[in-house]
């Protein structure tokens, strides 16, 4: 059992299951599946009901939502302690020549260390990226109207005009972000 969950799966068995996991929701409970509308419910749990827009019952409308995404954590946590990865990760080699051009050379783990890094948080680019980059996701889900998941896998498979918008503003934004964005941060 831990060789299959060890390995990666071929395509053709995770995608029909991504797939299928909003489907189920749907017709098990009418829950629609996104992992932003999770900060919303973890608000109305913190602030104080004075806000009109946490004013809700959160347990009933989105614990299991905040459920999810503790599942979310504790399986990412569990996939990375205990059935670890021992390859690197696998980049072709036009993509790491290209990185190597713009500064990073380490490719050892599963992120370059010439970027994420502590040291790196304390640079002009470190905060660059942390501030930019959380505005830019937050400002475009809340634009949206929802995430990359709750668009890309729930909106998509409810056949939401609106998803398939965003979903194509999403790809274009990475295409953007990795082809503009990146090399003009990597070289701050």
């Amino acid at each position: 059992m831990q060789e299959l969950l060890s390995r990666p799966w071929p395509w053709y068995v995770t995608g029909p299951l991504i797939g299928l996991f909003p489907a189920a929701l749907l017709l098990i409970d009418n829950r629609v599946f996104g992992v932003s509308s999770a900060l919303r419910d973890t608000c109305a749990a913190i602030y104080p009901r004075s806000i009109a827009h946490f004013r809700y019952d959160w347990r009933r409308e989105g614990g299991w939502n905040l459920s999810f995404v503790v599942g979310i954590l504790a399986g990412g946590l569990v996939a990375g302690v205990v059935f670890r990865n021992p390859d690197p990760v696998a980049i072709s080699a036009h993509t790491r020549a290209d990185l190597v051009a713009l500064g990073i050379r380490d490719f050892s783990g599963l992120v370059p260390h010439d970027v994420f890094q502590w040291a790196s948080l304390l640079t002009l680019r470190g905060w660059a990226v942390l501030a930019g980059g959380g505005f830019l996701v937050g400002f475009g889900t809340a634009y949206a109207g929802g995430c990359t998941s709750g668009h890309g896998i729930s909106g998509v498979a409810n056949l939401q005009p609106a998803s398939m918008i965003a979903l194509l503003g999403f790809f274009a934004g990475g295409i953007l972000a990795t082809f503009v964005l990146l090399p003009v941060l990597l070289r701050l």
